[in-house]
């Protein structure tokens, strides 16, 4: 196999891989729908926990506040 194929067989596997190689739009499924509702799957189903990853959280970036709230913690705002 000359040198002049090999490279044209690769660029063919490296576009073939690329186009290939989309982003998929995942839709949820209505019969999916129960069990991402249960109560298993929501962020703040254990409050301890939550406050303990805030706490480590605003020790880290040396501020304080709830979360969603903009701002550098300066007073600035």
């Amino acid at each position: 196999m000359s040198p002049r194929s090999r490279i044209a067989l690769l660029l063919l596997a490296a576009a073939t891989t690329v186009l290939f190689s989309g982003c998929e739009t995942v839709r949820v499924q209505p019969w999916e729908r129960g069990t991402l509702a249960e109560y298993s799957m929501r962020p703040d189903r254990d409050p301890l926990a939550t406050a303990m990853n805030e706490h480590i959280y605003f020790s880290r970036e040396s501020t304080t506040g709830g979360r969603g709230v903009g701002g550098s913690g300066c007073g600035c705002n």
